[in-house]
């Protein structure tokens, strides 16, 4: 396992969480690619998306069915503007790549919005660590590990 991984199970440990790491040679860096990987509905993926707002980073945990509104989520978190992190800003800010980030054990604090259509499952997959790698959580465990807000701020809505 990578040091990204271990870093993942460290501060799934520090939460109390017995996480069950899956990894797929063939990659899960997209919601499809996961999706098919696991064999699961598109729509248990979660997205970490990074985005930064005045400067600060705001993690979006999305369903893998969903777009985030960029203005939805700026008015979330209190900002007139906010745009998607690129990749180098995604590692500084959690600490982990794109395509790997999980939802919690970040190198510090992010502000966290939980897609309210993750809730309609018992169990989602979200990224550990990895672009590779994925690990399985109850919606109610995301939002607590996360410290995240269920929110609407997807497309459509």
């Amino acid at each position: 396992m990578s040091g990204a991984g271990e870093r993942f199970l460290e501060a799934a440990a520090a939460l109390g969480h017995e996480v069950e790491v899956r990894t797929f040679p063939e990659g899960t860096r997209t919601a499809e690619d996961a999706a098919r990987a696991i064999r699961c509905e598109l729509g248990q993926i979660v997205k970490s998306l990074v985005f930064l707002a005045d400067g600060r980073p705001v993690l979006a945990l999305t369903s893998g069915v969903n777009r985030v509104d960029v203005d939805r989520l700026a008015a979330l978190v209190g900002v007139s503007r906010l745009r998607r992190a690129n990749a180098d800003e995604v590692r500084a800010a959690t600490g982990y790549p794109i395509g790997g980030t999980p939802p919690f054990g970040h190198a510090e604090p992010i502000r966290t919005f939980v897609d309210a259509d993750l809730m309609r499952h018992d169990v989602v997959w979200a990224g550990a660590g990895a672009p590779d790698a994925v690990f399985p959580i109850s919606p109610a465990d995301l939002v607590t590990s996360s410290r995240g807000a269920v929110a609407d701020f997807v497309e459509g809505v």
